[in-house]
């Protein structure tokens, strides 16, 4: 990552969890869901611009802390992007996703922009074997 940035293994505030959502093109949430979201996840790691203080970057972790564990909310805002912090952000949690579980199964859903970081640490479409569904 770029040395004009500092990563943290703390989530953004709401204010620029809500922000990094919709400036990066991720779909927006409500203050309420924010602030439990944030609340709920079992590790979240956040980069700031250190000269300018923006928050330019994030990334969570649900978990059960044993097998189970989805990477969401990768974000990082356009104008920081090719910098480095999505890397830094992915190999992060999943460094501390391994230490807490050697034998960890990891999974994300790899919305297009998302898809070659995702191949770069290591992840691979399950299908056919399987196929993510969701219930909106």
């Amino acid at each position: 990552m770029d040395s004009a940035y500092q990563l943290v293994m703390e989530p953004p505030s709401v204010d620029d969890y809500l922000r990094l959502r919709k400036e990066s093109g991720l779909s927006e949430r409500t203050r309420e869901e924010a602030e439990n979201g944030i609340a709920g996840a079992w590790v979240s790691a956040s980069v700031t611009h250190v000269e300018s203080g923006e928050t330019a970057g994030m990334g969570r972790v649900l978990g059960d802390g044993g097998w189970y564990f989805v990477v969401i909310d990768m974000a990082v805002l356009p104008h920081h992007q090719r910098k480095g912090i999505g890397d830094a952000i992915m190999t992060a949690l999943l460094a501390r996703i391994y230490e807490a579980s050697p034998g960890a199964q990891v999974s994300l859903l790899a919305d297009p922009p998302g898809r070659r970081l995702y191949a770069r640490h290591g992840f691979v479409e399950s299908a056919p074997g399987s196929i993510g569904m969701w219930r909106l």
